[in-house]
C-alpha cells in the first residue's frame, strides 16, 4: 500500500508541474525506500543518492493537422474548379468544403482553362476533383461519400484553413463562360 501511495504521490507531482518546468528530487532513506519530492529532502533525514531532476511540461502539440488528414491530403488532394460566377451550386459547394474543414486548391476554370479542360472537357462547374475521381457539379451526399472514402474528416479539424475567397475571373476571359471557350 505505501508503493502505491509513492506512486500516486509521484504523478500527482508530474501533474502539478503542468507545462512549466519542475524540479523534482529522488532520494533513497535510511530504510532503503525510494522518495520523489518536489522539495530536497529535509536535514534532519538521513538521505542517500540524492538526485536533482528537471521535469519539463509534458504538453500534447494540437496546433498540426493530424497525421490521417495530412495522409489523405498527400493522397489525394483535393481542386475545387468554379468561376466567381457560378452561383450557388459553387457557394454551396465551398460552404461544404468549409464545414468539413477540407483543405484544397480553389481553381478558376477562366484562368487556367487548359488545366480544366483536361479535368472537365464538358466544362460543366463545379467541379471537385479528390486525387483522381472527379465529380462534376454539386451533390452533397456524392461530395460526402468521395471525401469519406478518401479519408478527410466528416467535420472541421483545428488548423486546416480552405481558400477564404472565390477566385477572380482574368479580366480578358471575364464575359466567356467554359462552354463558350470550347466553342472557340
Amino acid at each position: 500500500m505505501i508503493k502505491h501511495k509513492r506512486w500516486y504521490l509521484l504523478i500527482a507531482l508530474l501533474a502539478a508541474a503542468g507545462a512549466n518546468a519542475a524540479q523534482l528530487y529522488r532520494w533513497v532513506d535510511s530504510k532503503g525506500n525510494v522518495e520523489w519530492r518536489d522539495t530536497p529532502p529535509p536535514a534532519s533525514v538521513p538521505a542517500k543518492n540524492v538526485e536533482q531532476r528537471r521535469v519539463d511540461g509534458n504538453v500534447i502539440e494540437t496546433s498540426q493537422v493530424p497525421y490521417a488528414v495530412q495522409l489523405a491530403a498527400k493522397n489525394h488532394p483535393v481542386t475545387f474548379w468554379g468561376s466567381s460566377d457560378c452561383g450557388k451550386a459553387c457557394d454551396n459547394a465551398r460552404a461544404h468544403l468549409a464545414r468539413r474543414g477540407i483543405p484544397y486548391t480553389d481553381k478558376n476554370p477562366r484562368t487556367d482553362f487548359e488545366g480544366f479542360k483536361k479535368v472537365s472537357p464538358a466544362s460543366e462547374e463545379p467541379v471537385l476533383q479528390v486525387g483522381t475521381m472527379v465529380l462534376k457539379g454539386y451533390l452533397a451526399s456524392d461530395w460526402d461519400s468521395t471525401l469519406d472514402s478518401a479519408g478527410y474528416p466528416r467535420t472541421a479539424v483545428a488548423g486546416l484553413k480552405p481558400p477564404a475567397t472565390a477566385p477572380k475571373p482574368a479580366a480578358a476571359d471575364s464575359k466567356r463562360t467554359p462552354q463558350q471557350e470550347l466553342q472557340k
